[in-house]
């Protein structure tokens, strides 16, 4: 996997349109969204720590996925409950991430399992139309993994295990 430095507009380009697929990743706050956006663009572009809510705003990094480029899209934490100022903000930032995505991947929490806004996020997801990579994050040791089977019953096939 080679990666790239950041440095695309997202909108202006796109597969219909020639330019670059985005991928946006999104899920509940602390789920590891940064984490995984540093991983996957070989970059320490997004702040990572572990207070929920330091992503705000919309990180972009150019990417390339077996000879394929693309631009990585991460996201603040997605809370369909709230809707006023900052985090009404962040909420906005990420429905455009997922507006604009042509693959959203979206990242579940493994140690906190599944919560109600879990399935609110699916339903969202599932409505728009965009094809979804699930995956359940730091599913790193056996205590984690009974709570793996409980993001299965949300009816997401494939459901996929990373740490």
């Amino acid at each position: 996997m080679r990666m790239t430095q950041a440095g695309v507009d997202p909108l202006s380009t796109g597969p219909a349109r020639g330019r670059l697929p985005v991928v946006a990743i999104v899920g509940r706050p602390n789920a590891g969204k940064s984490t995984l956006f540093n991983r996957l663009s070989r970059q320490r572009k997004a702040v990572v720590d572990p207070t929920p809510g330091v992503t705000r705003d919309r990180n972009f990094a150019s990417a390339v996925w077996r000879d394929t480029p693309f631009v990585l899209v991460d996201t603040g934490g997605i809370d369909l409950s709230e809707a006023e100022g900052v985090v009404g903000r962040v909420q906005e930032q990420t429905r455009l991430a997922i507006a604009e995505a042509d693959l959203v991947i979206f990242l579940f929490d493994g140690r906190e399992g599944v919560n109600p806004a879990d399935a609110e996020a699916v339903d969202l997801l599932r409505r728009s139309g965009k094809p979804v990579f699930f995956a359940v994050n730091k599913i790193d040791g056996d205590k984690q993994e009974p709570s793996a089977v409980d993001f299965f019953r949300l009816g997401l096939d494939p459901l996929f295990p990373i740490s």
